[in-house]
C-alpha cells in the first residue's frame, strides 16, 4: 500500500469539483449547527450536497426537514438519499415523489442496512438498488441518480467481482454516477476504477473523502463499512499524540490524499462532513478553495 505523495509536489490552485454529505440532525441546536456548516461550505461552490436517509417515520421527517433547511441556505442542488430497506415499494415511491415535489432532482439510491442484523428486503419492497434506480427513472423521468461503490468490497459482498457485477446492474438501470465509500489507500481506488472501466462501466466514480478528526472513531466507522485504516495512517496519528495535533494531522492526510488522486486525474471529490465545516473547509483551503469564514481547528 502506498502513502500519498507530498503536498510539496503541487503548486497553485486545483480546479476540482466538490460535493458534501450531511446527515439529518436530531435536535434543534444540531439543525442550527448544520445550517451554519452548510452555509460556510456553500461558499466553496459545491456541485451538489446530499442528505442521508434512514427508514422509519422519525428519520424520514428529519430528512425532509434537513433538505428544506439546506435548500434555504445552499445555492447548490440538494440530493436526497433513498433506501430500499424496511419499506414497501409504494412507500418508497411516495417518499421519492415527496422529495421531487420539494424540488429534488438528484437522488442517491442505496440498498440500506437493517439495524442490528443481516439485510433482508421488505416482502413488498425493492429487492435491490438496481430496481430502485429503474423505478426512479421510470416514475420521475430525467432525474440524476447516484449510487454507491466500494473500492475495498462491501461488507456483505463475497468479492470485488461481485461488487462490480452489482455496480453494472445499477448502471444498466440508469445510474448516472457512483460515489465511493471512504477509503485511505488510493491504490485500491485506482484498481477498482480500472476494473470498472475494463467492464465497460464509464460513469464517473467519485472518491469519498473522510477527514479524520478522531482516529479511534474513524477505525470503528471503517470496521462497519469494510474500509481499512492503513498502518502508515495509524503511525501518523500516533506520532501526533504528544503535540495534541490530531485534527491537523487529519487535515494534512486528507489534503495529501486528494492531491495524490488529483495528480492521477481525479477531478471531483465527495466529502463526508459529519455535519461540521472546519476540517473539510481546512482541506479545501489547502487546495486553493477558501470558505468565507476563518478556519478554526481545536488543535
Amino acid at each position: 500500500m502506498s502513502t500519498p505523495r507530498s503536498l510539496a509536489r503541487r503548486h497553485g490552485h486545483l480546479p476540482l469539483a466538490l460535493s458534501f454529505e450531511y446527515f439529518p440532525p436530531k435536535t434543534p441546536d444540531a439543525f442550527g449547527a448544520l445550517a451554519d456548516a452548510a452555509d460556510r461550505l456553500d461558499s466553496l461552490r459545491p456541485e451538489f450536497v446530499s442528505v442521508t436517509y434512514g427508514a422509519g417515520g422519525g428519520e424520514q421527517s428529519r430528512s425532509i426537514q434537513t433538505i428544506e433547511e439546506l435548500q434555504a441556505v445552499s445555492a447548490a442542488p440538494v440530493a436526497a438519499h433513498l433506501t430500499c430497506v424496511g419499506a414497501s415499494r409504494s412507500d418508497v415511491d411516495q417518499t421519492a415523489r415527496g422529495f421531487y415535489e420539494l424540488g429534488v432532482r438528484h437522488f442517491v439510491a442505496l440498498r440500506g442496512d437493517c439495524p442490528g442484523g443481516a439485510y433482508a428486503s421488505h416482502p413488498d419492497g425493492y429487492s435491490s438498488t438496481a430496481e430502485l434506480v429503474r423505478a426512479l427513472r421510470q416514475q420521475l423521468g430525467d432525474v440524476e441518480v447516484s449510487v454507491s461503490a466500494y473500492p475495498e468490497r462491501h461488507p456483505d459482498s463475497p468479492s470485488i467481482d461481485h461488487d462490480l457485477d452489482v455496480l453494472a446492474e445499477k448502471v444498466d438501470a440508469g445510474a448516472t454516477r457512483a460515489i465511493t465509500q471512504f477509503f485511505f489507500d488510493n491504490d485500491r481506488y485506482h484498481r477498482y476504477v480500472e476494473r470498472a472501466r475494463e467492464r465497460g462501466l464509464h460513469i464517473p466514480i467519485i472518491p469519498g473523502i473522510l477527514p479524520i478528526r478522531d482516529l479511534s472513531s474513524a477505525k470503528r466507522f471503517a470496521a462497519r463499512c469494510g474500509a481499512e485504516v492503513p498502518p502508515w495512517l495509524v503511525r501518523r496519528f500516533a506520532d501526533s499524540v504528544q503535540a495534541d495535533s490530531g485534527e491537523l494531522v487529519g487535515v494534512a492526510c486528507a489534503v495529501e490524499q486528494v492531491i495524490d488522486l488529483a495528480d492521477a486525474g481525479v477531478d471531483h471529490f465527495h466529502f463526508y462532513t459529519l455535519n461540521r465545516a472546519d476540517m473539510t473547509a481546512a482541506v479545501c483551503a489547502a487546495l486553493g478553495r477558501t470558505a468565507r469564514s476563518r478556519i478554526r481547528l481545536s488543535a
